[in-house]
């Protein structure tokens, strides 16, 4: 299930109400991260998002709307760079940028990110429309195209269903996990330099278990 944001016309009014958006979908991360989707409230979200409740009901109609417009919108940025992924690159070029990509959003969006680990971790009710049949196709094109690499002998034999599940999980294991990393290394927060560390770390041993030579 995606979310809709009609189209803005560049005038001062369209560039407020995408403004008005943006700040509601960055409030709406930050409260269903830190209380779920039950202990979230839109009065919670409006006064985050620095909006009176009537303006928030204007954008989106209720809780679960907002909700599944903050899953939606995470999915997206996730399969937008999974969609550049192709045949015929390089597949330690490709990998690596994904890679990069994934921590770049596990870095800028990391409530984003919580909010869809909790709502799969319940059960995935709200995103039942979203995982049809089609993302299932979507889903195994993709697996399709590292299988395409390990048949022209650019990778090793590999499972591509279990590569995209590590690869998944462990760009995002550095947002979902952010408090855990930190308390263990000591740190306050995940800097940049930090996410670039971990990124150089992930594309090392994740290209090598596939038999591939890390790209500079």
């Amino acid at each position: 299930m995606t979310f809709e944001v009609p189209a803005h016309d560049g005038k001062p009014a369209g560039r407020i109400r995408q403004k008005n958006e943006e700040a509601i979908l960055k409030a709406a991360e930050d409260e269903f991260a830190r209380h779920g989707f039950k202990g979230t409230s839109m009065n919670a979200i409006a006064l985050k998002a620095g909006l009176p409740k009537a303006n928030l009901h204007y954008y989106f109609s209720n809780k679960l709307g907002l909700y599944i417009a903050v899953l939606s919108n995470i999915l997206e940025l996730w399969d937008s760079t999974f969609n550049t992924l192709r045949a015929e690159d390089d597949p330690a070029r490709a990998l690596s940028s994904y890679i990069r990509a994934k921590m770049e959003f596990s870095r800028q969006h990391p409530q984003a990110s919580r909010v869809f680990a909790m709502e799969i971790i319940s059960g995935g009710v709200c995103l039942t429309e979203y995982f049809t049949q089609d993302y299932r196709a979507w889903f195994q094109s993709r697996a399709a195209v590292f299988q395409a690499w390990i048949d022209a002998g650019k990778m090793d034999p590999v499972d591509p269903v279990h590569l995209i599940f590590l690869l998944w999980g462990s760009t995002q294991h550095y947002a979902d996990f952010a408090t855990q990393i930190c308390r263990v290394t000591g740190r306050s927060r995940l800097t940049k330099q930090d996410m670039h560390v971990a990124s150089d770390n992930l594309i090392r041993i994740i290209l090598k278990g596939c038999g591939l030579t890390p790209t500079v």
